[in-house]
């Protein structure tokens, strides 16, 4: 088909009223054109609107009784609070939520799919490290044991860059793993050993050669010797661990201290510096999947994508993770019977009955999740959302489940349970080994992680047109009638294997976009 048609095609389909339905059995679909349809629109059906309906937002395919279940993707996510006729708007407020599905007499390990045949010969360009793993990009880290040395790693960073980089070409760039946590806080608390695993499995990323300097204040709670036990601090040719403690009586004055960091720096550089790509399998790669600014169409063209290209990775035996604990939560019955056996399924439910007893105590529940954002892009409630967002796992057997803060230690499709904040999930995702990140986004947002390239997916057409130099991949034009998933998906798994390679940068990478670090610390503040 020539660019013309596909052009023509698509002033088409943008023309005539449309709407998505996910499964025979809905009562409801969502609304695809642009800036939403007035009322008194007439499908080609003959289905008219009642009311005027934004873009992503549902209307009823038929009369609604009060009390009626509404159906989306098969799945009753919510009951009617009165009538409602067909062809009306159904917005939040006429969806009440259901209850959480108990944890209890789920199916467990009761779906066998068929075995797809492995996927052979694809490979990308990356550095190998001694343990086995292997990056994807030459990164030298600096960690920080405590938020008070936050300042002048800045300054040593920045001239690091300036002063050291140039002189090391196969080191891409530094990375300070700075975070708010190291002291002020109950260490010895049990759930404190969350964020300290966390800190110290992020320090031994991939991307990093395994390997990374520690800059400590000294008086803090977090000691280096805890957060990196003896064996994981490399040590330098001098014979010293890689660490520089600010308050050591050698520091006289601040440029001591910056220089003391900057000579570690260069030490670390020239081993990093001899690092180079080399052709690994894809079976390497280990890639951590996530949504944030979600919309209704997440579950429709960019979550299936990735569901698509997860299912590509994982048969080329390599590791794929998703996450968000709340966003999978109502969904909990389609990921028991996924497991790969009942020890699996029972690791998925443990980690959801945790993460119900941490909000519990917080005096909030999983309808806390969802956002004025996510309810302005069609989403009415989290049981909705949780749909959409499980797609992203696409359909492979699940084979392992790691706790918050745990590393990543076999292949497949695994469940990192994680909150589902965006910066909170990526960076536990980021501890479990992750090299490489792919981010959905319906509503749009700057995300990125200075550790590994994020590859982040739009839902909607409008959103790629608008922020065409932030968005990598726009899925929108499956709504749209111009790709399948499947293009789609192998459009993805393509990406991934050029960005794993440092063929092409990603757009967080060419503006050097990243959020900062936010380590899940559920135990007390002191």
């Amino acid at each position: 088909m020539s660019t013309d048609t596909i052009a023509s095609a698509a002033a088409s389909q943008a023309s005539t009223p449309r709407y998505i339905m996910m499964n025979d059995t809905d009562n409801v679909a969502i609304v695809v054109n642009d800036g939403g349809l007035p009322a008194g629109t007439v499908f080609p059906d003959g289905l008219t609107l009642v009311d005027r309906v934004p873009q992503g937002h549902k209307i009823a395919l038929r009369d609604l009784k009060q009390g009626e279940p509404i159906v989306r993707y098969d799945v009753a996510i919510g009951y009617a609070v009165r009538d409602i006729p067909k062809g009306s708007w159904i917005e939040e407020s006429l969806v009440q939520m259901p209850p959480a599905r108990e944890l209890d007499n789920l199916p467990i390990a009761t779906k066998k799919p068929a075995p797809q045949p492995p996927l052979e010969g694809y490979t990308f360009e990356g550095y190998r490290n001694a343990d086995g793993s292997v990056g994807t990009r030459n990164l030298l880290a600096i960690t920080t044991t405590v938020q008070c040395v936050a300042g002048v790693v800045e300054h040593a960073v920045k001239r690091i860059r300036a002063e050291l980089l140039p002189k090391y070409p196969n080191v891409e760039d530094v990375v300070a793993l700075e975070h708010t946590y190291g002291c002020g806080v109950a260490i010895d608390a049990p759930n404190a050993g969350i964020p300290i695993r966390t800190l110290r499995n992020i320090s031994l990323n991939p991307n990093f050669g395994g390997q990374a300097m520690v800059v400590s204040l000294g008086c803090e709670k977090l000691q280096p010797n805890r957060l990196l036990p003896e064996n994981m601090i490399p040590i330098h040719k001098a014979g010293e661990p890689y660490v520089v403690c600010l308050q050591d009586a050698e520091h006289v004055g601040f440029n001591s201290m910056i220089d003391s960091i900057l000579q570690m720096a260069e030490a670390r550089l020239t081993e990093l510096n001899k690092r180079r790509r080399e052709t690994c399998p894809a079976s390497d790669l280990v890639v951590g999947v996530q949504c944030g600014g979600s919309d209704a169409f997440s579950g429709v063209t960019a979550n299936p994508a990735v569901g698509f290209a997860t299912d590509l990775l994982v048969r080329a035996g390599a590791s794929v993770m998703f996450s968000e604990v709340t966003e999978v939560r109502d969904g909990i019955d389609q990921l028991t019977s996924r497991a790969v056996n009942e020890e699996v399924a029972q690791a998925m439910i443990r980690e959801m009955d945790w993460y119900d007893n941490y909000l519990k105590q917080g005096g909030v529940d999983r309808s806390a999740n969802t956002t004025p954002g996510n309810k302005k892009g069609g989403l009415a409630n989290i049981v909705e959302k949780a749909m959409g967002s499980i797609v992203k796992s696409g359909s492979s057997p699940i084979s392992g489940v790691l706790a918050p803060g745990d590393k990543l230690q076999q292949k497949g499709l695994i469940y990192a349970a994680t909150p589902a904040s965006d910066f909170i999930c990526g960076t536990l995702q980021l501890a479990a080994g992750m090299n490489l990140h792919i981010f959905t986004t319906g509503r749009g947002t700057p995300y990125g992680l200075a550790a590994v390239p994020v590859i982040k997916v739009a839902t909607r057409n409008d959103l790629a047109r608008r922020w065409h130099d932030l968005m990598d991949v726009n899925a929108g034009r499956i709504a749209s009638g111009e790709a399948t998933i499947e293009d789609v998906g192998w459009e993805l798994f393509q990406l991934m294997l050029d960005v794993a390679s440092g063929r092409k940068k990603t757009w967080a990478e060419q503006w050097k976009l990243h959020n900062a670090l936010t380590l899940f610390n559920p135990a007390p503040v002191t």
